[in-house]
């Protein structure tokens, strides 16, 4: 199953860390970037009518939702891959428990594995290269040759089951553009070596869904027990570890208040908490 840490290490450290930019500057920035993002995302709700309404309904919240904030949202949605969910969902196993530069060495030797129509540069591959393998060119590399580029032979497998489920037409573009949340979560689960975390964060980035909330994140069960001020009590007897973080039942009652922006407000949660994980 995917782990947290690499993944939202990247999301943090890139787009979550609150700044402090020079104030000219940041009002020239957000305006060449609304006008980018607004003209460029095919997304499932429209950010400001969204990111206005939570501000009305959670007035706490609204303290730390400033246009700094929501220009950071939208850099966020506008660089996430919404076109490719294979390409998403393999980066994503690729990336799973290792450093990011070794992971990114990785990545590179699992493309050069195949034939690119598209000229690889002489570097390193970026993230933003206009070409990724179909899962029909994977299928035809055994577990030996993904090996070769550097996966384990647990991620050669993972890589290779996704693979098998958009050949066979198992998952598609089209289910993932009208199956509900429950429905792709349980179709992504499905896939060894994806879990409900990589499937939340698929959901909010990648499809741009507007109510999820990502309950089995530790950043933002910390972030829904601080901001709403969520207590089990005192107790004498020993507690296990995160015990006083609230169970998803009660993350779904206390945020209630944020839905159907559910999305906005667990970003939030990480950005005001400014999260943090292993270092890369």
């Amino acid at each position: 199953m995917l782990r947290r840490s690499t993944r939202l290490q990247g999301i943090v450290k890139k787009y979550y860390k609150i700044r402090q930019p020079n104030r000219k500057t940041t009002v020239r920035s957000i305006t060449q970037v609304k006008t980018v993002v607004v003209s460029s995302i095919n997304r499932k709700y429209n950010i400001d009518d969204a990111w206005q309404y939570l501000k009305n309904k959670d007035t706490a919240l609204a303290a730390f939702m400033d246009e700094d904030a929501l220009c950071d949202f939208k850099q966020h949605l506008e660089s996430s891959n919404r076109n490719n969910p294979f390409k998403s969902l393999t980066t994503g196993i690729i990336y799973q428990q290792i450093h990011g530069k070794a992971a990114q060495s990785i990545r590179d030797r699992f493309l050069r594995l195949f034939e690119s129509p598209v000229p690889f540069p002489d570097s390193v591959i970026p993230s933003s290269f206009p070409w990724f393998p179909t899962p029909a060119m994977v299928l035809t590399k055994s577990i030996v040759e993904l090996r070769a580029a550097g996966l384990s032979q647990r991620k050669a497998e993972y890589i290779r089951d996704l693979a098998t489920k958009f050949d066979d037409n198992t998952i598609t573009d089209a289910k993932l553009e009208t199956l509900s949340d429950e429905e792709i979560s349980k179709l992504l689960c499905s896939v060894r070596g994806i879990g409900q975390w990589t499937v939340d964060m698929f959901l909010m980035f990648n499809l741009c869904h507007p109510d999820v909330l990502p309950v089995g994140d530790l950043g933002v069960r910390r972030g829904v027990s601080v901001h709403f001020k969520h207590s089990k009590g005192n107790s004498s007897a020993k507690k296990k570890k995160h015990d006083d973080l609230p169970s998803p039942k009660v993350m779904q009652e206390l945020t209630e208040i944020w839905s159907p922006y559910r999305t906005i407000g667990s970003w939030m949660m990480w950005r005001v908490l400014d999260v943090k994980t292993v270092a890369e």
